[in-house]
């Protein structure tokens, strides 16, 4: 597997294909829409991402050493942010991911064409990530 800063540079460069926000943004419904089956009974009180616009459920949970993320999400742009950011994230080590910064957001132009309720929702899914990464180290 990648680590961190080379998955954040694929990302990067994959974006860059894309001329425009509208061709950006289409890709982003495209790749939430690939996301794996999120089962019931993950959508608890407890895996819900609060700060978000839209109902968000990270299930997170170690395997051998790794922190593994599941997520969905019940609106198509956030369930693309969520499959970005398990990308980067999920099956990495807890002190990979407290090392990281998401450099990724800027280096995209989510910082700049995400609405506010959609920033503050990404934002609040990589805390509680990095909230859970913490609680393993």
């Amino acid at each position: 597997m990648s680590n961190i800063a080379e998955i954040q540079q694929e990302l990067v460069a994959e974006f860059e294909l894309f001329d425009d926000w509208m061709s950006r943004y289409e890709h982003v419904i495209d790749l939430g829409k690939q996301l794996p089956e999120f089962p019931e009974q993950w959508r608890t009180e407890e895996n819900r991402i609060h700060g978000c616009q839209s109902q968000v459920w990270l299930n997170m949970q170690m395997q051998d050493d790794k922190l593994h993320i599941d997520g969905i999400s019940d609106a198509a742009i956030v369930s693309g942010l969520i499959a970005i950011v398990l990308r980067v994230y999920s099956d990495q080590k807890p002190q990979d991911i407290l090392n990281a910064k998401p450099d990724f957001i800027a280096d995209i132009g989510f910082t700049d064409h995400l609405s506010p309720t959609r920033s503050n929702g990404l934002h609040s899914m990589l805390r509680a990530i990095y909230q859970r990464a913490g609680k393993f180290i």
